[in-house]
């Protein structure tokens, strides 16, 4: 088995994707274990010393006055790490668990977090034989670090909790041989490293983006495809036009689509109509899916420096031998990388659905009304628009910035919180929804180029409507829609490029 060797501040998009998509062995580079040990001893002698350090030899949150005598610092970390375990909900996602394992071993790969290499070994090992914890989707606020879902992560290593192996749920005890590993015993300062720190809303906000790259790409080739089926203009996607504004992702986008619409019969025969202008939902999609990809991109720089950063409490540093207190453990970061993710995942399906909507129209696109023949006694296209309309209303709500919201936890400790989990979390649900939303325009404009048949669109799109058609065939009269639209979401999950 080829061994990826990781080294702190080194994870880029790539391995993300591939940690994310399975199993990957993965090992913490040479250069790295000095400081992983120096910082091992630091914490040792620090606890020789006597001196009060939080979460070493004292207790948590409002607690962290109550010193902790030297015999009982093992206990210590093991009941921080049964306490916090108290997340509900449904488990998350073999792709999040994944990355919450890798971002944990590579933060404490940095040699400032006290724990040893045999643990960031142990975290590494799960990921590589996909011994995967189940930790519960809710119970975190995004400060003090991500502590339930964590903390569920890190009793695995313990043997408490439970794991998914080979998607069979097992306890902790019976999962751990399948990863080659024992139970634990976690010294000073190891179970704190291990459950604080924002690896569960960054690994949910990096799967976010990764699953969003996709369903962007779908959304711009089938807007494409919706441009010529409704007989629109491709001027508005001119470089002359962007490049006078001057905005990166706009003018990144039209380029995309002027190569999806390139040498498109269907645009050629109406080049001289009557018609000035199109909706803006053909007309205005540079801009829109523009702004989107400046958004994404923006994103995508926050998580990856907060995946290459360290974000525990206290951070030890061996050269001044000190322990730090401070609060990297607040997900604020995450939580604005990922309302700013919600508002473009919220904006490409609301465009999308107003690209289905029109198609629909009779007056705005020139074809049968809901695009089907026999109308009456078909509805066609009618109530899959429907469906479009309430997932992109649906979307509006969960856009709202969760970022805006704090409870105070902890006696009042913690009096301001990222809600960063939550904000990350809720992406997924809207990425859902966008990519059916998309599927549904997929299949109207699809079914709408079918309309102008023998003219053909262009070599691109018509690749584009062939992948469609070979899962979903023409709709002649009405038929169950929603497998049709379960097959076009796939589709999409797929993203599509030229």
């Amino acid at each position: 088995m080829t061994v990826t060797f990781i080294t702190p501040g080194g994870l880029d998009k790539a391995l993300l994707a591939r940690v994310a998509a399975g199993p990957l062995a993965l090992a913490v580079a040479a250069s790295a274990k000095a400081g992983i040990q120096a910082s091992v001893d630091c914490v040792r002698a620090l606890v020789a010393r006597h001196d009060p350090v939080y979460g070493i030899n004292t207790g948590f949150g409002k607690l962290a006055q109550t010193r902790i005598a030297d015999d009982q610092l093992t206990q210590l970390q093991r009941n921080l790490v049964l306490s916090h375990s108290a997340g509900v909900g449904a488990p998350m996602s073999a792709p999040v668990v994944r990355l919450m394992l890798l971002l944990k071993a590579a933060s404490l790969a940095h040699g400032v977090s006290g724990v040893r290499l045999e643990v960031i070994e142990g975290l590494l090992a799960l990921l590589a034989h996909d011994v995967l914890p189940v930790v519960p989707e809710k119970g975190s606020v995004g400060a003090s670090g991500d502590l339930a879902p964590l903390s569920h992560m890190a009793g695995v290593l313990i043997g408490v909790g439970e794991a998914f192996v080979a998607g069979k749920r097992l306890s902790a005890l019976e999962a751990l041989p399948h990863a080659g590993l024992k139970p634990f015993v976690l010294g000073p300062k190891e179970g704190l490293a291990l459950l604080n720190g924002t690896q569960a809303s960054t690994a949910l906000a990096i799967h976010a983006a990764l699953r969003l790259e996709r369903i962007f790409d779908a959304a711009l080739a089938v807007g494409a495809m919706t441009v010529d089926a409704a007989k629109g203009s491709d001027t508005p996607f001119d470089d002359r036009i962007h490049a006078v504004r001057g905005q990166k992702g706009q003018r990144a986008v039209a380029a995309r689509y002027r190569d999806w619409l390139a040498g498109s019969p269907l645009r050629a025969s109406h080049l001289h109509c009557e018609k000035v202008q199109d909706p803006y939902c053909l007309r205005c999609q540079p801009q829109v899916m523009g702004a989107c990809l400046d958004q994404m991109a923006h994103a995508w720089e926050i998580l990856l420096t907060e995946a290459n950063g360290v974000s525990d409490n206290p951070l030890v540093f061996a050269d001044a031998m000190e322990a730090l207190s401070g609060g990297n453990f607040h997900a604020e970061p995450v939580a604005f990388a990922a309302d700013n993710l919600a508002l473009a995942i919220a904006e490409i399906g609301a465009l999308s659905e107003r690209r289905t909507a029109m198609l629909m129209d009779p007056v705005l696109s020139n074809l049968p009304a809901f695009l089907v023949e026999h109308g009456g006694l078909n509805s066609g296209f009618m109530i899959a628009q429907v469906t479009s309309a309430a997932l992109a209303s649906e979307n509006k709500s969960l856009a709202h910035p969760a970022s805006v919201d704090s409870l105070p936890t902890s006696a009042n400790q913690e009096d301001h919180v990222s809600m960063a989990t939550y904000a990350a979390r809720r992406l997924h649900q809207m990425l859902d929804n966008t990519a059916g939303i998309v599927a549904i325009e997929w299949l109207a404009a699809a079914q709408a180029l079918d309309f102008h048949r023998p003219l053909r669109s262009s070599p691109a799109i018509e690749a584009l409507h062939a992948r469609l058609r070979a899962r979903v065939a023409r709709l002649a009269e009405d038929r169950l829609m929603a497998p049709d639209i379960a097959l076009a979401t796939a589709l999409v999950e797929e993203g599509a490029t030229i």
